[in-house]
């Protein structure tokens, strides 16, 4: 059985990251979400390696093993794609396929858009591309779904890392492994007097891609490194967008390949929908859209088989 093995490696970025990797071949770059870490792409790893790629999956900055600084303003989408980006000569490949899920899809998006003569292809998990917005994505935000959504709780300092810390398993708990209470804005809303761990119920039991030892190990990786790094990823929506503009307009030219939920709340909403049915004007090379039925928004987690065909199917097409 193909294992995982584990090591240090200094992207060109500057920042020493932690990094799971199985196989040898054409590099595919595996980019994990909120509030994960590369134990995401547990499932991935040994698959790819299996079918002839060199799959390696860092924590990111801010995450786990890696960590990262502590100045808010370092956790730019211009930082975490100089990251990732950076771990490509760091591992002796010219080019890579970056693939991406939850938070980690916008950087892989962006890693296409900044540096298509680095990457081969890119896949987003969960969450689309999007051009850029003609304004700050924070007033974006609150136009559309008000002071409540959880983005914009984010923005706050120490209020939602000490909601996230009071009791890590159980929140984690909830959040991974609950279904949320979306109403009928269909969007993440936190309730008034409320936290964003309020947006889930406590399940009864977990679901049967969700064990107790999973539970564990990102239990005991947030206990030891703690939420406020990854928050910071979210308190730079609007920097970001400020020192994206020179993008402004420009359209992802690397072979693309969308997989989503059904049942995804980032998709689910008809702006996604709307956005989703006009990506080939912004990614004119997109091979396909995967929608996975009865799937949440853990995608790779939930669906590890379907995920692993849908990837591996796109990789053979390049």
């Amino acid at each position: 059985m193909t294992e995982i093995s584990h090591r240090f490696v200094e992207s060109a970025s500057g920042l020493r990251m932690h990094v799971a990797e199985a196989g040898t071949g054409p590099l595919v770059l595996l980019l994990h979400g909120f509030p994960e870490s590369w134990y995401s792409w547990r499932h991935q790893l040994t698959a790819l390696a299996e079918a002839g790629y060199h799959a390696v999956a860092p924590d990111q900055r801010g995450y786990g093993r890696t960590g990262g600084p502590e100045e808010v303003e370092k956790y730019t989408i211009p930082h975490l794609v100089g990251d990732a980006l950076g771990l490509i000569p760091a591992l002796g490949a010219q080019d890579a396929v970056v693939v991406g899920h939850d938070w980690g899809a916008p950087v892989a998006w962006a890693s296409a858009q900044f540096r298509p003569d680095l990457v081969r292809g890119v896949v987003g998990l969960s969450v689309p591309p999007g051009p850029r917005s003609t304004a700050a994505p924070t007033a974006v935000l609150r136009h559309l779904f008000g002071e409540a959504y959880y983005m914009l709780y984010f923005q706050q300092r120490g209020v939602p890392e000490a909601e996230l810390q009071r009791d890590v398993r159980a929140g984690l708990r909830r959040l991974l492994g609950g279904r949320g209470e979306f109403g009928a804005a269909g969007v993440p809303l936190v309730p008034e007097g409320g936290g964003f761990l309020d947006i889930f119920r406590d399940p009864e039991v977990l679901p049967d891609w969700l064990t107790e030892e999973d539970l564990d190990f990102y239990a005991a990786e947030f206990e030891e490194h703690g939420f406020a790094r990854p928050l910071n990823w979210y308190r730079n929506l609007d920097r970001s967008w400020e020192l994206t503009a020179a993008w402004q307009g420009a359209r992802i030219t690397p072979p693309a390949l969308l997989v989503a939920g059904e049942r995804d709340v980032v998709v689910a909403n008809r702006a996604a929908q709307d956005g989703i049915d006009r990506l080939a004007e912004f990614v004119p090379d997109l091979r396909d859209v995967v929608w996975l039925p009865d799937t949440g928004h853990w995608t790779q987690q939930e669906r590890p088989k379907e995920v692993n065909e849908a990837l591996i199917a796109f990789l053979a097409g390049l």
